[in-house]
């Protein structure tokens, strides 16, 4: 029954079908390549990362460092960058943001490397499949202007077999393609948006922390050393019961 019905296939629609089959098989390959590589990078799962966030919110620097010293995954390696270049430089806090920001965009273009791939699939082939439609009606009314006299539906069912099978096998793969590229673009923008929550909350601690410095301490960082820092020469501050 299966051979009759491939036997009915004319060798257009055949090629046609190959090609499918071929993107199909190249489709299934960039998705679980990207599922393995979401899972290294542990896209949108919860780990190291927000433990040494939690550390770092705490006051608790060097535990955050250490927790994050073997940790994996994308996350983990912008905040890990973010929170040594603090612990060197405290002050320096536009450029742990910047180099965390650009650590997280690489991050991001190697994620959403080869998407490309899907998008090519879930376009291409209704395209195919509508040219597979074109193919087997050519043939089936082909074969219709060479009949003498009434037609055999028989001459005309592999064309049209040929029309509706190849349309139905462009469909299918790009409708399951497409979800899956939808699924896989969600997982990246919920770690674009994990990242930028992440760096955010780093940058705003330490913003917090360096003014809480400058309130208890207003004259750290002038050179105070007793001298009344309303005196442009330094002389001393005048102490109580003494005349000026």
């Amino acid at each position: 029954m299966q051979a009759s019905a491939l036997a009915q296939i004319s060798l257009p629609g055949l090629v046609i079908l190959g090609v499918l089959a071929v993107m199909s098989v190249l489709g299934a390959t960039v998705f679980f390549a990207k599922l393995v590589q979401f899972a290294r990078a542990r896209v949108g799962r919860p780990g190291t990362a927000e433990t040494a966030l939690l550390a770092w919110h705490q006051d608790r620097g060097n535990e955050a460092l250490q927790t994050l010293e073997q940790a994996r995954g994308l996350r983990a390696q912008v905040v890990r960058g973010a929170l040594s270049t603090l612990a060197t430089a405290p002050d320096g806090v536009e450029q742990a943001q910047s180099g965390a920001m650009q650590q997280a965009s690489d991050g991001l273009e190697q994620l959403g490397r080869n998407m490309r791939g899907l998008e090519a699939v879930v376009q291409a082939a209704p395209m195919l499949g509508l040219l597979g439609t074109v193919v087997g009606m050519i043939e089936a009314f082909g074969k219709l202007a060479a009949s003498s006299g009434a037609a055999d539906p028989a001459q005309l069912a592999g064309g049209i077999w040929t029309a509706l099978l190849t349309t139905a096998v462009g469909l299918a793969i790009a409708v399951l393609f497409y979800l899956a590229s939808l699924w896989l673009d969600g997982r990246i923008a919920r770690e674009r948006h994990l990242l930028e929550q992440a760096i955010g909350h780093i940058v705003l601690t330490q913003k917090a922390r360096m003014s809480q410095h400058r309130t208890a301490a207003p004259w750290r960082g002038s050179g105070f050393t007793g001298a009344d820092p309303r005196s442009g020469l330094g002389s001393p501050a005048p102490q109580p019961g003494t005349g000026s």
